[in-house]
C-alpha cells in the first residue's frame, strides 16, 4: 500500500539531516553527562540512606515509646499516689499530716481532635477553674499522651457526681483518689513548716528521674527540706481502656505505693502556740503604750545546751492550707506578689532567719565580753555612766538613754541599768587603738556567729551584718562615708547604725552566754521514722545528733560578769526588765533592747526611725543549768522593757509551767 496521500508511490529522497558535531556519537558517555549520572545517583543514595535511617530510628531507637503510646489505646497504666509522711512535734503529735480527697485527671491524648476546647470550657465551668489556664496547660502537654493534667484535687461531691453522670460528655476525664496535706494546728508554725505544691517544670527539669508530672513536692520549710522521706513512692495499676479512653476491665495492681516516711521535729507545740500568741501579746501590747506603728515580730526559743529549736515563732504569719488542692491565685497572692506581699507586711518571710534588725542594747554583752578579751575592760573596773558623752575633733554628743544618772559603775550595773554612755567609753577606747583595734570587736563578734548563718538545718537564713573599716569602704562612695570615724565605734558597741543580726543569731548568742561559752548549731528535725502502727512504736530510720557545741575561747571569769549582769538586769530594783521578771517564780536573765532603724511608712518622711523592741535572756538562772533560751523582737515595738519582755514571759510562763506575779512595765532601754 502506498504511503502517499493519493495512492502514489512515495519518491525517494537522498536528502537527511546535516551532521552535528555534539551527536556524531549519541551512543557515548562524555564527562559532563557523567557527571550529571553520578550527581543523581548520590542524590538518591542519600534519600534511601535517610529514609532507611528514619525508618530504622522509629523501630528500633523510638520503638519502645510509641509501643507504649500504642499499647495506652488499650492498656493504660495509672500512678497511684504515695500518701505522705507525717511531720510531729517533740511529743510525737501530728502537726502535718493528710486527708483522702478527690482529684480530677485529664488524658490530653483522649481529647477529641474537633470540639476538644468545647471539653476544656464545660470541664472548667463544672470545676470552677479558669477555662484559658486549662486551655494552656493542655496545649503544653499534647506531645505528652502518657502523663495527665491534674485539673484539680479536693473535688466536691456534687461535682464528682455530674462528671459521673456525664461521662460521654468528658472524654479523658479521670477521677483519682488522692491526699490532701491537713495542718490541725492551722497557721502554727507555718514558716517553718512549709507547704506542699505541684512540682514545677523547673523542678522536672532539673530531677527528670526523681519527679514525674503532677508529683506533689515540699517547696519550703520542713516539707522542702526533708522531702525526699516525706514524700514516699508511688504505686502503679494497669487497666483497660477503649479508644475513647472508658474503662475496660478491673484494675491489676503493679506496684504498691509505699508511705513517706514521719519527720520528728524538736518543736513542741504547747510552747509554739505560746510563742506565737506572745508574738500577737507583745504588739498589742507596744500599741497600748503609744508604738502605734508595731506590726510583727519573731520569737525564737533554745535549748541551750545543743541547739534544739523549741520553738520558732514569726508574725505575720499564713496558712499553708491555702496551697492545698488548686490554688487560689487571690489567695496566695500575698505570698507570691511583691506589692501585695509589703501590702501585708510580708507574712512569708520566717523572721526569726531572715529577718534583719539593729540589736540594741541587747548588744552590749558582745561588746563587754571582746573588751575584757581584748584586755580593754577589766572585770569589775567601774567606768562613770553619764547622762552624755562628747568625742571626736567635732565634739559630737552622744547621750545616755537615761539623762538622770550620773554616776561610777561596774559591768554588771551597767548592763543591769543598760548604760549606754558606759558603752560608748569601750566603743571609743576600741577607736583609739588603730586600725587594728577598729576591728577587733567584730571579729569577736564573728566568733560569736554574727555575720554569718548559723547553720540551722532548714537554711534559708540572712547572714547579717557586722561592719567594719574593711566593709565601709567598699559598701560606700564618698570619702566621709568610706571613713571609719570615732562615732562607727561608739555606735557599734550599743548595736547601732550599721549591725545588722537575726533573731536566731541572738539567740544562739545567748544561748553562749547560758552554756559556759560554747556555740551551738540551731536545728529542729530530730529524726525520721517509719510510720507507728496504733498502738506499736516506730523505728527510727535517721536519727539527726546535734553538731558538738564549738568553744569560743573565752574567760570563763568574763562569762560570769556578763551573767551576773543579765540577772540583776531582771532582779535588781533598777534592771531594766525587773518590773517584768523579778517576782517570776523561776529566775530568768537577759537583756533589754531598744534599737532604733528607719522604716519607710506610708505618711512618714524617708529616714523616719521606729524602735525594735527586743529581750533575750535564758532561764534557770543562777540556781540550776540553764534549759531554754528565748529571744523575741517586736517590730517597730518601742522599748524592750514594754513589748518584748512581757512577750517573752509568757513564753517561760508555759515551759516552766508557771505564772508571773504582778508586772510593773516602765518604759526602759
Amino acid at each position: 500500500m502506498s504511503d502517499a496521500p493519493y495512492g502514489e508511490r512515495r519518491a525517494p529522497s537522498t536528502r537527511f539531516l546535516p551532521p552535528d558535531p555534539a551527536v556524531a556519537a549519541p551512543y557515548r558517555l562524555t564527562p559532563g553527562l557523567a557527571l550529571r549520572v553520578g550527581i543523581l545517583g548520590v542524590l538518591a543514595l542519600a534519600v534511601f540512606a535517610v529514609l532507611f535511617f528514619r525508618l530504622w530510628s522509629l523501630q528500633v531507637l523510638s520503638g519502645d515509646t510509641y509501643l507504649a503510646a500504642a499499647q495506652g489505646n488499650q492498656l493504660r497504666t495509672i500512678r497511684i499516689e504515695a500518701p505522705r509522711g507525717t511531720i510531729l512535734d517533740s511529743e510525737g503529735r501530728v502537726i502535718v499530716d493528710n486527708v483522702p480527697g478527690t482529684a480530677v485527671k485529664l488524658w490530653v491524648g483522649d481529647l477529641p481532635a474537633k470540639g476538644r476546647y468545647d471539653v476544656i470550657r464545660r470541664l472548667a465551668w463544672v470545676l470552677n477553674v479558669r477555662p484559658v489556664r486549662l486551655a494552656k496547660e493542655v496545649d503544653s502537654r499534647v506531645n505528652d499522651p502518657l502523663n495527665p493534667i491534674t485539673v484539680k484535687t479536693a473535688v466536691g461531691e456534687d461535682q464528682i457526681a455530674y462528671l459521673m453522670e456525664h461521662k460521654a460528655d468528658f472524654p479523658g476525664v479521670d477521677i483519682q483518689q488522692t491526699y490532701l496535706r491537713h495542718y490541725p494546728y492551722h497557721a502554727l508554725g507555718a514558716q517553718l513548716l512549709g507547704y506542699v505544691g505541684e512540682v514545677s517544670q523547673q523542678e522536672l527539669d532539673a530531677h527528670p528521674k526523681l519527679y514525674e508530672s503532677g508529683d506533689k513536692v515540699g517547696k519550703t520549710g520542713v516539707e522542702a527540706k526533708f522531702d525526699p522521706f516525706l514524700r514516699g513512692k508511688a504505686g502503679e495499676v494497669t487497666v483497660g481502656v477503649d479508644a475513647l479512653g472508658n474503662q475496660k476491665g478491673a484494675f491489676l495492681p503493679k506496684r504498691e505505693a509505699q508511705p513517706g516516711s514521719a519527720v520528728k521535729l524538736t518543736i513542741d507545740m504547747g510552747l509554739q502556740r505560746a510563742a506565737e500568741r506572745a508574738l500577737r501579746f507583745g504588739i498589742q501590747t507596744a500599741i497600748e503604750n503609744g508604738s502605734y506603728n508595731a506590726d510583727g515580730g519573731a520569737l525564737v526559743a533554745l535549748d541551750p545546751q545543743d541547739g534544739a529549736v523549741l520553738a520558732m515563732a514569726s508574725t505575720p504569719t499564713y496558712k499553708p492550707s491555702v496551697y492545698v488542692g488548686r490554688v487560689d491565685a487571690k489567695k496566695i497572692k500575698p505570698l507570691v506578689d511583691y506589692d501585695a506581699a509589703q501590702k501585708a507586711n510580708f507574712p512569708g518571710i520566717n523572721r526569726a532567719t531572715s529577718g534583719v534588725y539593729p540589736p540594741g542594747s541587747t548588744w552590749k554583752p558582745v561588746t563587754a565580753l571582746a573588751a575584757m578579751q581584748e584586755h580593754v575592760l577589766e572585770p569589775y573596773g567601774a567606768l562613770q555612766c553619764t547622762p552624755s558623752a562628747e568625742y571626736g575633733l567635732d565634739k559630737h554628743v552622744f547621750k545616755n538613754w537615761d539623762p538622770y544618772i550620773n554616776q561610777s559603775m561596774t559591768l554588771p550595773e551597767a548592763l543591769a541599768r543598760s548604760c549606754d554612755t558606759y558603752f560608748y567609753q569601750l566603743g571609743y577606747d576600741f577607736y583609739l587603738q588603730g586600725d587594728k583595734g577598729r576591728s577587733r570587736m567584730q571579729e569577736w563578734a564573728r566568733k560569736f556567729g554574727f555575720g554569718r548563718p548559723t547553720g540551722f538545718d532548714l537554711g534559708g537564713e540572712e547572714r547579717g551584718t557586722v561592719p567594719t573599716p574593711a566593709w565601709r569602704k567598699k559598701h560606700f562612695k564618698s570619702d566621709w562615708d568610706r571613713a571609719w570615724n570615732p562615732g562607727n565605734s561608739i555606735q557599734l558597741a550599743i548595736g547601732q547604725q550599721d549591725i545588722q543580726v537575726t533573731p536566731l543569731q541572738m539567740a544562739r548568742f545567748y544561748a553562749l552566754i547560758a552554756n559556759g561559752g560554747k556555740l551551738v548549731t540551731p536545728y529542729v528535725v530530730a529524726q525520721v521514722e517509719t510510720p507507728a502502727a496504733r498502738g506499736q512504736a516506730p523505728v527510727v530510720l535517721r536519727r539527726y545528733a546535734p553538731d558538738p557545741p564549738e568553744s569560743v575561747g573565752v574567760d570563763p571569769a568574763a562569762l560570769q560578769v556578763i551573767r551576773d549582769g543579765l540577772y540583776q538586769a531582771t532582779h535588781a530594783s533598777y534592771g531594766t526588765s525587773s518590773g517584768v521578771f523579778s517576782s517570776f517564780p523561776v529566775p530568768i536573765a537577759g537583756k533589754t533592747g531598744t534599737a532604733e532603724k528607719v522604716v519607710p511608712l506610708p505618711g512618714y518622711p524617708a529616714d523616719h526611725l521606729e524602735d525594735q523592741s527586743w529581750w533575750c535572756g535564758y532561764g534557770p538562772a543562777e540556781t540550776e543549768v540553764p534549759r531554754i533560751v528565748v529571744c523575741a523582737v517586736i517590730e517597730n515595738g518601742g522599748h524592750g522593757s514594754t513589748a518584748a519582755a512581757p512577750a517573752a514571759l509568757r513564753v517561760f510562763e508555759q515551759y516552766f509551767g508557771v505564772k508571773g506575779g504582778y508586772q510593773n512595765l516602765v518604759k526602759t532601754d
